[in-house]
Formats: C-alpha cells, sequence, structure tokens
C-alpha cells in the first residue's frame, strides 16, 4: 500500500463491489485513484476452513452502534474488510432480467432511468474481470452480446440429486453462472469445499474484490488506505473540496483531495456517510436519501435425509430454478411476480453451535451431514417508509453518527416468500428428503437502493449516471443507486453498474 499523496483524480469510498469496479475503470483510464477502507485484509488460510470461519463468526463482522427498529428490533453489524462483503460472498453471478428494468419495479412506479441493453455491455466486462463460468439452460437468461467461455465444473452428487429432482416435478433446472477460478493462469483453483458462502475463501479461488480486483488494479498504481474510516465530505459551493478520514487504529485525523469522489461504502454506509456530511440539503431529492431501503425477502429451506445427500462433501452451489421468477399459473399462486430459488449448502456447523440451545449441540454434525438447502430469493417492493436515519445521541469509534433502521416486509413480499418456500421443499421431498424446514434471512447482504438513480430530480437523489444531484463531483456507485434489484444476486449488476457509472467520470463529464 503506498503511502496517500496530497491530491488524487478521484478517491474511492470502499473497496467492495461498488468500490473496486469504480476504480478499475478509473485506473485503466489514467487516472489517480485513492481508495479509503474502514476494514483491514482479511487474513487467507486453513483457518478459514474451521467451524468459526463463517462471517459472523469474524472480526470483519463488527457492531458499530447500528439498531434495527420495526419487524425486527436489535443490532445491525457491518462488513469492515478489504473486498467488503464480496469476500464472503457465494459467488453468484447473474444479471437482471430485460423486464427487471422497467419503471413499474421500484415502489413508486419509477425504476432504472435505462434499459437492459444501457447495462449489456458492462455486464460482459463484469465477468470477464470476475472470471464468471457460464450459466446453462437458464430459460429466462436475458440477451448477451458476448458468449461466456470459461470452463464449468462437473455437477456434485447432491447437485445432480435436485437437478433431476426439480426435473421430474416439470421445472427447469439451470447452472448458476460462479465468480469461482476452476484453475490455471498460475492460480490455485477451486477445491470443491464446503465453506464458500459466508466463507473467505481458504485458498483465495473465489473471485472477490480483494482477489480478483484490487491487487491488479494496485500494481497499476491504485493507492488503498486501509483500517481508513471516511467520516465526513467537505464542501464549498457545489462541489466537494476534501475528505475527511480518521485512521480506525489509532484516530488520526487526515483530510485527502481529488478532482472527484466516488461513494462506495455499501447501502448503509453511503447514506450515513451523505447524511452525516449534510449533502441531502444540497439534493433536491435530499428527503429520499436514505429511504427505499431494500433487501430481498430472502429465506433458507433446509431438508434433511436419511443418509448423507452429500456423501464425498462436494461443493453444491450450483443448480438454480427460475420457473416462477415473474409469477406461477398454479390455482393458489399469490400474483405478480414471485422470484428465484438456488442451491445452497447446510449451514455452517459453527454458526449453528453458536445460537442452537447447549443440549442439541452435540447432535449438530450429524444433522448438518444429512441437511442441504435451496435459497428462496422473493421480489421485494421498494417502499419509502423503508430507512435508516442518523442517531445523533450516538457515535460510534470514529465519531459517526449512528443509524436507526427501520425495515419492514409487505405482505406481497412476505407471500412470495412463502410460496417459494413450499415449491422448494416440494423439490426437496422429491429428491429424498424426511423433513424440511424454513429459516428466513435476516441480514443485509443484498441491502440496495438508498441513494437510488433517476431522471426525475424530485425523486431520485442520482441522475441516471449516479452523479449525485447539486454537487458537481460526486457519484455514488454501490447497491445504494440501484432503484429494484429483481429476484438475483446483485452482486453482478452493481460490479457492471459501477463500471458504467465510473466510466462517466473518467471521460470528464459534468453534472447537469
Amino acid at each position: 500500500m503506498a503511502r496517500p499523496q496530497p491530491h488524487y483524480d478521484a478517491i474511492v469510498v470502499g473497496s467492495g463491489l461498488g468500490g473496486a469496479f469504480a476504480a478499475h475503470a478509473l485506473v485503466h483510464a489514467g487516472c489517480s485513484v485513492l481508495m479509503i477502507e474502514r476494514g483491514d485484509w482479511f487474513e487467507r488460510g486453513p483457518h478459514n476452513w474451521d467451524a468459526d470461519g463463517t462471517l459472523e463468526r469474524t472480526s470483519c463482522y463488527v457492531d458499530v452502534g447500528w439498531r434495527m427498529e420495526g419487524e425486527r428490533n436489535g443490532p445491525v453489524r457491518a462488513v469492515h474488510c478489504v473486498g467488503g462483503q464480496s469476500v464472503f460472498y457465494g459467488g453468484v453471478s447473474l444479471r437482471l432480467r430485460e423486464k427487471d428494468f422497467e419503471r413499474g419495479e421500484a415502489g413508486d412506479g419509477r425504476g432504472f432511468p435505462f434499459g437492459y441493453e444501457e447495462l449489456e455491455p458492462w455486464y460482459d466486462e463484469a465477468e470477464r474481470i470476475l472470471g464468471v463460468t457460464p450459466s446453462t439452460g437458464d430459460p429466462l437468461a436475458p440477451a448477451r452480446s458476448l458468449p461466456m467461455t470459461s470452463t464449468l465444473s462437473p455437477l456434485s452428487t447432491p447437485s445432480e440429486r435436485i437437478a433431476a429432482a426439480a426435473g421430474r416435478l416439470g421445472l427447469q433446472p439451470f447452472r448458476l453462472p460462479l465468480a469461482i477460478h476452476q484453475g490455471g493462469n498460475g492460480r490455485q483453483g477451486c477445491v470443491q469445499c464446503l465453506t464458500c458462502d459466508t466463507f473467505g475463501c481458504a485458498v483465495g479461488a473465489k473471485n472477490d474484490t480483494a482477489t480478483a480486483v484490487l491487487p491488479p488494479l494496485l500494481e497499476r498504481g491504485l493507492h488503498l488506505a486501509a483500517r481508513t474510516a471516511a467520516v465526513r465530505l467537505l464542501v464549498r459551493g457545489d462541489r466537494v473540496t476534501g475528505i475527511e478520514c480518521v485512521d480506525a487504529a489509532t484516530g488520526r485525523k487526515e483530510t485527502y483531495q481529488a478532482d472527484h469522489f466516488v461513494i462506495a461504502a455499501g447501502a448503509l454506509a453511503s447514506a450515513q456517510l451523505l447524511l452525516a456530511s449534510g449533502l441531502h440539503a444540497r439534493n433536491p431529492a435530499g428527503s429520499l436519501i436514505g429511504r427505499y431501503l431494500a433487501r430481498h425477502c430472502n429465506g433458507i429451506v433446509f431438508g434433511m435425509f436419511p443418509q448423507s445427500p452429500n456423501p464425498g462433501g462436494q461443493f453444491h452451489k450450483q443448480i438454480g430454478i427460475h420457473d416462477y421468477y415473474f409469477g406461477d399459473t398454479a390455482r393458489r399462486a399469490p400474483a405478480g411476480r414471485l422470484g428465484a430459488i438456488q442451491q445452497v449448502h447446510a449451514p455452517p456447523l459453527g454458526l449453528t453451535q453458536h445460537y442452537a440451545p447447549r443440549f442439541v449441540r452435540p447432535l449438530l454434525p450429524s444433522i448438518l451431514s444429512r441437511t442441504t438447502g435451496l435459497l428462496v430469493i422473493a421480489h421485494e417492493e421498494p417502499r419509502r417508509e423503508n430507512r435508516l436515519m442518523l442517531d445523533d445521541r450516538r457515535t460510534d469509534a470514529v465519531g459517526l453518527p449512528s443509524l436507526v433502521i427501520q425495515h419492514s416486509y409487505s405482505n406481497k413480499d412476505r407471500r412470495a416468500r412463502r410460496y417459494l418456500a413450499r415449491r422448494a421443499a416440494r423439490i426437496l421431498r422429491e429428491a429424498g428428503a424426511w423433513v424440511t424446514w424454513l429459516h428466513r434471512i435476516h441480514t443485509f447482504s443484498h441491502a440496495m437502493g438508498t441513494v437510488r438513480m433517476g431522471d426525475d430530480p424530485r425523486h431520485s437523489p442520482l441522475d441516471a449516471e449516479c452523479r449525485f444531484r447539486g454537487i458537481a463531483n460526486l457519484s455514488v456507485t454501490d447497491a445504494s443507486a440501484l432503484p429494484a434489484g429483481g429476484a438475483v444476486n446483485p452482486s453482478l449488476t452493481i460490479a457492471a453498474n459501477a463500471l458504467r457509472a465510473a466510466h462517466t467520470v473518467a471521460r470528464g463529464q459534468s453534472v447537469v
């Protein structure tokens, strides 16, 4: 990590998908770039395979004083490490469908300010950078201009079993596209372990941004200030003149200057920084910063089998099912869009032991060895009342005001999740499961929409190029900008949109 300079062409806050892909476009355009990241590098090695290697059991999962109010109450933790949440994602890299870009997808009738065709070439580029393996057989696959050329690993035994069961039920299972390196080019390939989703990759085969994106950028001159928290954007007139930062370890303050600033700290932290800097007062849609918080209505249906469905201990997040994505014609199906189903592993032993009653813990290895699951991702209606607010009465370790987060799902969201869960349970039973149960997901791993883009200055803090209205040299390129999330993992869309938006910055266009 090179010593920071006094002035840069651009400063990027955040090293996850939104920040890393914005930096990729800027660095490759010849810009001098400083990246600010509150966390440190995540250590890779055999310890990542341990039972306690899952995200919630690592030091990267940090209590910063955020709290949830509404449908559920309690603390909300942040992920602080170089690479952000991508370090712990499962690598699924799906494109939104063409219909996901239609205007009716964003609560009040507003959605993306452009169509799928605008983002399609950037999807191609993001897939290339991430080394995404092909998706085959997706019945709703959107149009693409370039073929995918990387190789597919063989289907695991549990994947074959789930795919066969879904096929017998008249469904169209397909191979999920994964940002996981299969070997070659001097890099360790995937060893097909079971510690992938929610784990940092022990061998560096998962193409998170800390592994696949940032190292080449550092070689090209990117400056990375890790363990550094951005706490305030300094503004004069209609421009940001600097960013005030705090060393997360020592508390020492530093201010950095640049011609352009890109905020990509995540859907919660990006809105927090903008509000803490008072920038909502300079934006015609400033009252909406922090609103329209969405996070997908997710759950995992687990099935327990009489014998292990995965006797070889193989990686098996390989199968997706999109037959219910836009709805179902069955008599008792909820009206409208429903969502997606994806294969997942059994829950991590360390995490399960942490939450399970003491008397159950000795039985968990046997139970989990006979368990596999299906993730359901239901469409969520972005709603104005779902929001985050600053809590000025409390500050965190670096002086940022804490957040109060208010979020609840609509009845439509919950009905869609219940219906998908019943369909997933049916597939698991067809595959031989004796018993199934639903685990509802309450994390903000798919959070989006708090600083959304749009073409109406009254209803979107960002313009169509993700530039912050009212400030001439500020952009937001993470999940905050997405006005709708469809029912697929948002990672690839975040990456593609960040490339697109940062390309505009690199061309030197000014805000209108």
